[in-house]
């Protein structure tokens, strides 16, 4: 005869957001069907069952939810008849017949509630999961969040959801302070042991591009592009643009916008960081002594090394032991 459980109101409770924990109601839309959860629940009763003394190898678990009982089915071993062709045959099953322990009421509740909240726990982690998979290189905006347990690290509240500002993304000197409101680039999502795991960062090149994206509409449009990102954190960052439609010069003009009001609004996120937006060039050796801004440049000799070992501090591109590096090309360029 089966043994009682409250199954019955498991699934009522999990059925009208009631269940067991005290975020229960927010369970309700885990997206878990019964089919599931059944599922779950009688092979977490099966496992426990063969953890009973003189269990049977083989068993199932019915499971009755208009009754909230289950029971256990058995099925034992018989040992085939050795014949000539075949000296070792395989056991066969017998039939089923009702192996429920009769102690096993405290064990199967607290083994129904284990499954359940794993249940919850898992819907609830695939739902962030899947909510910022797509998140991954983009810009999001958190609440600092201090964290006595972890100083090295800052966790940044998004939603429900606490991302981590690790140190290594941190920009120096940059100080996070409880409650404030800040914005993060994205740089992984993965599954940890604890559940999805969301580093963001404050220092990463790409955070810059993507604060320029939201404060100047022709990046959107294509109509002029970031070519490079250098960036030291905290201290500067150069950045190259290309103008994509004709007729539009200069380029940098577009990111700095009417009177600086869109580079200002960028440098506003960044602190104290300071902005060089220079022309992207085809020839290195504009491009150069473009990126060399504010220093003025009196002259650029670019020369090619490519797929060629460098040379020793004591030779020069002239007398390079390498043939392949004497036909290096260079690149004269003198201010106009």
């Amino acid at each position: 005869m089966g043994h009682a459980l409250g199954i019955t109101s498991y699934r009522r409770s999990w059925k009208y957001g009631t269940g067991p924990g005290r975020n229960a109601p927010a369970r309700r839309w885990a997206g878990i069907d019964p089919e599931t959860l059944d599922a779950a629940l009688s092979e977490a009763l099966r496992l426990a069952y063969l953890k009973t003394p003189h269990a049977a190898k083989h068993a199932r678990v019915e499971l009755d939810p208009r009754a909230g009982s289950f029971t256990v089915w058995a099925q034992d071993e018989i040992p085939g008849e050795p014949t000539e062709d075949d000296p070792h045959p395989a056991p066969t099953l017998g039939e089923e017949y009702d192996d429920t322990p009769h102690d096993f009421g405290r064990l199967a509740a607290a083994t129904a509630r284990q499954v359940i909240s794993q249940l919850f726990r898992k819907a609830e982690d695939d739902k962030v999961f899947g909510a910022f998979s797509g998140q991954k290189g983009k810009l999001i905006t958190g609440i600092v969040q201090q964290d006595v347990k972890d100083t090295s690290n800052v966790h940044v509240a998004v939603g429900d959801v606490e991302a981590l500002l690790p140190r290594r993304e941190q920009v120096p000197g940059e100080r996070y302070r409880h409650g404030e409101r800040i914005r993060v680039y994205v740089v992984n999502v993965a599954r940890g042991l604890k559940g999805p795991e969301i580093v963001v960062s404050r220092s990463h090149p790409e955070l810059v591009r993507r604060l320029f994206e939201r404060e100047v509409p022709e990046l959107v449009s294509g109509a002029v592009s970031i070519m490079a990102i250098a960036r030291e954190a905290g201290a500067r960052t150069k950045i190259a643009v290309r103008a994509n439609t004709e007729g539009r010069q200069p380029e940098a003009g577009a990111l700095i916008g009417p009177g600086g009001a869109r580079v200002r609004a960028v440098m506003e996120n960044l602190g104290p960081e300071k902005i060089d937006i220079v022309d992207w060039s085809a020839d290195p050796a504009k491009f150069v002594a473009a990126a060399l801004s504010p220093a003025v440049a009196t002259g650029v000799q670019v020369i090619s090394e490519r797929r060629t070992r460098p040379p020793s501090p004591s030779s020069t591109t002239t007398s390079c032991p390498w043939p392949s590096a004497r036909k290096a090309r260079t690149h004269d360029w003198q201010p106009s």
